[in-house]
C-alpha cells in the first residue's frame, strides 16, 4: 500500500474520532453491545492473566473490557487521534493498559512470541494489507497462541460496486440504502423481504458512509470485501489453524430494544474466527 493511500485511510479514522467515541461510549453502537461483543467474549473465554494484544483497538473500548476481565492488555491502532483518546481514558481510569500507535502490518515494536492472544474486533475488513497483518500477528504470538477476530460476514455484506448496489436487504421499495438511517422501531413497509447476494467473488474496496442519525458527526471509512477463502488461505499461509467459527446472533435484550436486529436472526451480520498458531 502506498504511503499516500495509507495516510488517507488514517485520516478517515482521525476525522471520525470524535463521533466514534460518542457512538461507542454512549451505548449507540448496539450491534457491538448486543451482538458482536457478547459472541467475541464467549469465544475468548477466561482471559484472566493472559497477555493480549488488541489489534486496531480504536479508542480502547474493548481493551478496557478485557482489562476489567483480568487480562494484561496492550492496544495498538494506526490512528493517532484514536490512540490519544484511548490514552486519555486510561489516564482517567488506570486499568493498566498500554497503548501505542502502530499499523497492524508493522508490529516491529513487539518481539517475536510476545502475546498469548491477539484479538481484533471487527477491524480486519478495514485493513487493506490483511495478509501482512495476519503474518505479523503470527510473529508476535506465542506458540499455540490464539488469534481471535471478528469481521463483517463476507457472504452477507451490503455492497456497492461502481455505484451499483449488488448485495443487501431488499424492501418493498427496493434496496435499503446504507446511507439512510433505518429506525430501530420498524414500520411495516420497512420490513426486510429478502437479502440479495451477487458478485461475491469480486474483491474490492468500498467507501462506507456513516450517516446514521444517532451519530453526532457523519463520516466515511474504507472497507475491503474479500471471500472466506481469501481469509482462510491467508491464515493457513501464516501458520494458523482454524479451531472454531461462530456466527453471532443478537441477544434477546438487543432485539427487544432495537427490533431492526431481528434481521440478524435471519442472516448473519458477522463471523468470528478462533485460530491457533501451529
Amino acid at each position: 500500500m502506498s504511503a499516500m493511500k495509507k495516510a488517507n485511510l488514517q485520516s478517515q479514522w482521525d476525522d471520525s474520532a470524535e463521533a466514534w467515541v460518542d457512538f461507542v461510549r454512549s451505548g449507540k453502537d448496539y450491534f457491538r453491545d448486543h451482538l458482536n461483543n457478547p459472541a467475541m467474549f464467549e469465544v475468548l473465554g477466561d482471559i484472566s492473566g493472559k497477555k493480549i494484544l488488541d489489534l486496531a483497538c480504536g479508542e480502547g473500548y474493548n481493551s478496557r473490557m478485557m482489562a476489567k476481565k483480568g487480562a494484561d492488555v496492550t492496544g495498538v491502532d494506526f490512528s493517532e487521534k484514536m490512540i490519544g483518546l484511548a490514552i486519555q481514558e486510561e489516564n482517567r481510569n488506570g486499568l493498566g493498559i498500554n497503548y501505542a500507535m502502530a499499523d497492524a502490518t508493522d508490529l516491529h515494536i513487539f518481539k517475536n512470541n510476545s502475546f498469548d492472544i491477539v484479538a481484533c474486533f471487527l477491524a480486519l475488513q478495514d485493513i487493506e494489507d490483511y495478509r501482512i497483518a495476519i503474518k505479523e500477528t503470527a510473529r508476535v504470538l506465542k506458540n499455540r497462541g490464539r488469534f481471535v477476530f471478528g469481521i463483517t460476514h463476507p457472504c452477507f455484506e451490503s455492497r456497492t460496486i461502481e455505484g451499483k448496489q449488488v448485495a443487501g436487504w431488499m424492501y418493498s421499495s427496493g434496496f435499503k440504502r446504507k446511507a439512510k438511517e433505518v429506525s430501530a422501531y420498524l414500520r411495516p413497509e420497512e420490513t426486510a423481504q429478502y437479502f440479495v447476494v451477487d458478485r461475491y467473488f469480486d474483491t474490492h474496496s468500498e467507501i462506507i458512509q456513516w450517516r446514521m442519525e444517532r451519530l453526532i458527526i457523519h463520516f466515511e471509512t474504507t472497507a475491503f470485501h474479500r471471500t472466506l477463502t481469501d481469509y482462510a488461505n491467508a491464515l493457513n499461509d501464516a501458520g494458523f489453524l482454524i479451531s472454531r467459527l461462530k456466527e453471532p446472533r443478537p441477544t434477546k435484550k438487543g432485539v427487544e430494544l432495537y427490533p431492526i436486529m431481528e434481521e440478524i436472526n435471519r442472516i448473519p451480520h458477522s463471523i468470528i474466527f478462533e485460530t491457533v498458531k501451529s
